[in-house]
């Protein structure tokens, strides 16, 4: 199975969301629904990052990392500028 760290941008108001999960379709998804949580104020979102991991622990240190204050710059300064 593989895992992935995912990036999700809403740039109707501006946010990313970062997590990882094992189906991204599906959690793009669930996000878009807006069933609960926080990204439920968000929507609408679109992934604008992966990376893809073979170990789970390895997806959630990675998200760890991106969420951090220099994760998030190298998402906005990297990810989010080239769009």
């Amino acid at each position: 199975m593989k895992y992935y760290t995912y990036v999700l941008h809403s740039s109707k108001y501006n946010k990313i969301y970062i997590g990882y999960t094992n189906n991204i379709k599906r959690r793009l998804y669930f996000h878009n629904k807006g069933i609960k949580g926080w990204t439920a104020k968000y929507i609408p979102w679109e992934l604008v990052y992966h990376e893809e991991f073979d170990i789970k622990a390895e997806a959630m240190k990675r998200e760890k990392e991106l969420k951090s204050y220099q994760g998030r710059k190298f998402i906005r300064e990297k990810v989010l500028s080239q769009r």
